[in-house]
């Protein structure tokens, strides 16, 4: 399960998780070169960036265009809408959005001048998939330690709330690592977390968002999404980022790329660009 982003700790990893540092890291709006100084007291106040323009309307119709290509090849080799993971290490186009310096200036403004890209990560809802993902914690999922860690979400299709777009409980990485149970089968989660009574941890805020526009929440910002219900679908492009001095478990290190700075520990395996596009 290592091998996957939405894969939990092992639990004979337990004594490791116990010892990982999670508590939020404020962002310093003296050292931001992109983001506003309000963007990153928001941020540092409420988990997130709420929306920024990442691609032009022309730019996100080619992106839609090769992750269909993507979509058709791996449903013809047996996998489904959510089976595109650790994309960046296969596909070069991913590799390319992922190290995205439009992205990546907004990530570095919160994380600090040495950035490592880890993950990517294809969550697309189909029409009327039923399919949740339950409110979760993406800090519950990773073997990261210390918890200075972002997600990037890039909206490939428009997202609003008809389809299942995200959903935030603004303020709630501020109340640390939360507990959480196993979902059950009946609730068609895409996961398998589910954090009780979230709304108890802060405000619900709806982040929906035009195709080619993206958000950035922490990794200890409690989110989900409801089915997708409607005619539409609603594809996303999860990217992953951690501050290089972030280490990692179970050999995820083997998936970081250098993207801003440098690793001086040479802890990231910091692996090419791929040649399939």
């Amino acid at each position: 399960m290592a091998t996957k982003e939405f894969s939990i700790i092992p639990q004979d990893d337990e004594l490791a998780r116990q010892k990982r540092d999670l508590q939020f890291r404020p962002a310093d709006a003296g050292k931001a070169r992109t983001l506003t100084a309000q963007q990153i007291a928001d941020y540092n106040q409420y988990g997130y960036v709420r929306r920024f323009q990442a691609y032009s309307a022309d730019q996100i119709v080619d992106i839609r265009q090769y992750f269909d290509r993507l979509l058709e090849k791996t449903i013809a080799a047996g996998g489904n809408s959510y089976s595109i993971s650790t994309a960046h290490l296969k596909y070069g186009g991913v590799y390319d959005i992922l190290t995205n310096p439009v992205i990546v200036d907004r990530v570095a403004d919160l994380l600090g001048d040495d950035v490592v890209a880890w993950g990517s990560h294809f969550f697309c809802k189909m029409p009327g998939d039923g399919k949740a993902v339950a409110w979760h914690q993406d800090a519950s999922y990773w073997p990261l330690s210390p918890s200075h860690a972002v997600t990037v979400w890039l909206a490939i299709d428009d997202a609003d709330l008809e389809n299942g777009c995200m959903k935030f409980i603004a303020g709630s990485h501020h109340s640390g690592h939360l507990t959480y149970r196993r979902s059950s089968p009946e609730e068609h989660n895409v996961l398998d977390q589910t954090v009780e009574n979230a709304e108890s941890f802060g405000t619900i805020v709806v982040d929906d968002l035009r195709a080619g526009e993206a958000s950035i929440h922490n990794d200890l910002l409690l989110h989900g999404s409801d089915p997708n219900m409607s005619a539409r679908r609603r594809c996303a492009l999860t990217l992953r980022y951690a501050a290089a001095s972030v280490r990692a478990g179970s050999g995820w290190n083997e998936k970081g790329i250098v993207v801003r700075g440098q690793d001086p520990a040479g802890h990231w395996a910091n692996p090419p660009r791929p040649t399939v596009q």
